[in-house]
């Protein structure tokens, strides 16, 4: 697997570039996020590790800017490492697109253990053979495959976040059953909650026609969210 290191603190990129080697991973260390995107334009990475506060533009900024863009990228897992751990940063991060957030200053084992969970969470999950699909779910236009990790609306692949991913397959374990939040969140209190919120409402963004007023990921409300199918 090949991480991306995004960070202007030499000494963490070289820290984490050389524990990340020393488990295994491939790596590749970016100084900025401009240095970042120059780099992605040749090489292929199977996760961000993003800086929060770097010159130029932010980890924010970068996020955003990868989800936003038509390319492999658009769904890469991130990442971000940053010295803020309040709340409205970390919902900051995942509304930007981050799907995990680390707060320095950290442990490099608790950082490599995340990205093999993130890395494990994201990988294809083949259907056996001769039964392509069996497990797919039908919402409205829409089909996801939980053992694919592939969502389509007809003919076309949405892009979905690693995050986004793992829910729809918490979710189409039980169609139409509620999830409470903290199921979907993995565990946790009241900011994770919040997390989830935030989660929730990114994909509603890309299923629904108004996610305003959802048809499909419907909100159970002081319970938690679950997802109109068609039997």
């Amino acid at each position: 697997m090949h991480l991306l290191i995004v960070d202007d603190d030499r000494r963490i990129r070289q820290l984490l570039t050389r524990f990340l080697q020393g488990e295994g991973f491939r790596v590749t260390a970016a100084v900025s996020a401009e240095d970042a995107h120059a780099r992605m334009q040749g090489l292929h990475f199977d996760l961000i590790i993003l800086d929060v506060m770097m010159p130029g533009q932010s980890g924010y900024e970068f996020a955003a800017r990868i989800r936003a863009e038509n390319s492999p990228f658009a769904e890469a897992p991130i990442l971000m490492l940053t010295a803020r751990a309040e709340t409205e940063d970390r919902v900051r991060g995942l509304e930007a697109g981050a799907d995990d957030y680390l707060s320095k200053p950290f442990d490099p084992r608790e950082l490599a253990l995340r990205v093999a969970s993130i890395l494990r969470r994201s990988a294809p999950r083949l259907p056996a053979p001769g039964a392509p699909g069996q497990n797919a779910v039908r919402f409205g236009d829409f089909l996801f495959d939980p053992d694919r990790g592939e969502l389509r609306q007809g003919d076309e692949v949405i892009r979905i976040t690693e995050r986004e991913r793992d829910m729809l397959r918490i979710l189409v374990e039980i169609p139409g059953e509620t999830v409470s939040r903290e199921a979907l969140g993995g565990g946790g209190g009241a900011a994770n909650e919040r997390t989830v919120d935030v989660q929730v409402n990114r994909l509603r963004r890309k299923i629904e026609a108004d996610p305003a007023n959802p048809l499909h990921l419907q909100t159970v409300r002081g319970l938690g969210y679950k997802l109109a199918i068609e039997r």
